[in-house]
């Protein structure tokens, strides 16, 4: 039989109750808040930013007791390779489990960008820039990056049209590449349903883009839209110019906001007005309503509309017929084109 000295049967009680108290401790630092009744506040983990070094940070707020119980915790669980770097909504109210979780998880704090139907590439980067989501310069780059556009499978010299509007959430420093990346999947997203229809008419994605981002430059009233839609339609099958405003617009670099008769008569890829067929590509990134109007048209026989300076679209059959339209709707003055297609 085994002999335990009485100076060995101490050290291991000892050895055992420093275990339990040292497991206590941490269950009840785990379990327990720093604060009681403690606010809110933002806690920004910075990208690279080591796990010790995130703990030293929630230590010296006061949000936790002790970096060495947090990590001590965190590299049990596996975590220690897994926050993800943006603010964080945090409080000395919750537990250090409830704290280590949500930042395992990314649970950052995001906000709100709503991308307008309609806008441009150059208009959707200085909304992120103005809203501090991405630098202007850099959204920009990307969206006309050739190797972006090959990932995709899109064809042109940019995004324009392919980043879908709708209303995003992006934590604080975001990349680019996520910015893109996510308008772009959500833009297939909104598509696919489609696609079918789109081989039924013998359109490819592109054009149906392409004249969805007309016909949402055209008019800001979606009962119009599947109208618009047609005319141009009717007007491509007649082998006749599109003769769309926007278009030319979209052409003019620095437009001044009046277009003149000057304009119409620049050679550019996208006047149509000089130009048969669509133009190059996208004008705009169009909405949902704006490509559904393309590829479930209205059924009519028009092939001219002019602007009933009320925001919606008189139609008309002959060219005749326009030209009456025009001179009712439209006040002419020197040197500025009247709205008409």
């Amino acid at each position: 039989m085994i002999r335990i000295s009485r100076k060995t049967f101490v050290l291991s009680i000892i050895g055992v109750f420093f275990i339990v108290v040292v497991f206590l401790g941490l269950g009840l630092f785990l379990i327990s808040p720093a604060k009681k009744g403690a606010e809110k506040e933002t806690f920004v983990v910075r990208k690279g930013m080591a796990l010790r070094e995130v703990a030293t940070g929630l230590e010296k707020r006061e949000l936790i007791r002790s970096k060495e119980f947090f990590l001590l915790w965190a590299r049990f669980k596996g975590y220690g390779k897994h926050i993800k770097a943006g603010e964080y909504s945090l409080g000395a109210y919750m537990s250090p489990v409830e704290i280590l979780e949500k930042l395992h998880r990314g649970i950052i704090i995001t906000h709100p960008v709503t991308i307008p139907e309609g806008y441009t590439i150059a208009q959707i980067a200085q909304l992120l820039d103005d809203k501090g989501v991405v630098k202007k310069e850099v959204f920009l780059s990307l969206a006309r990056d050739p190797a972006v556009l090959k990932r995709y499978g899109i064809p042109g010299p940019s995004l324009e049209g392919y980043l879908y509007p709708d209303t995003y959430r992006f934590g604080s420093g975001v990349s680019a590449e996520v910015v893109v990346d996510t308008m772009v999947r959500r833009f297939f997203q909104v598509v696919r349903p489609l696609k079918a229809r789109m081989s039924e008419l013998g359109l490819s994605m592109k054009q149906v883009i392409t004249l969805a981002s007309i016909v949402e430059k055209e008019t800001s009233r979606p009962e119009e839209r599947p109208t618009i839609a047609s005319v141009f339609l009717n007007r491509l099958k007649r082998g006749m110019r599109l003769e769309s405003d926007p278009t030319v617009i979209y052409g003019i670099k620095n437009f001044n906001g009046n277009l003149t008769r000057k304009d119409l008569a620049r050679k550019t890829p996208y006047n149509t007005y000089a130009i048969r067929g669509l133009p190059p590509g996208p004008i705009a990134n169009p909405g949902l309503e704006s490509i559904r109007a393309v590829v479930y048209p209205a059924k009519t026989d028009y092939l001219y509309f002019v602007s009933k300076n009320d925001g919606s679209h008189h139609f008309s059959r002959t060219l005749a017929e326009h030209n009456r339209a025009v001179q009712i709707y439209q006040k002419r003055r020197k040197g500025r084109h009247p709205k008409t297609s």
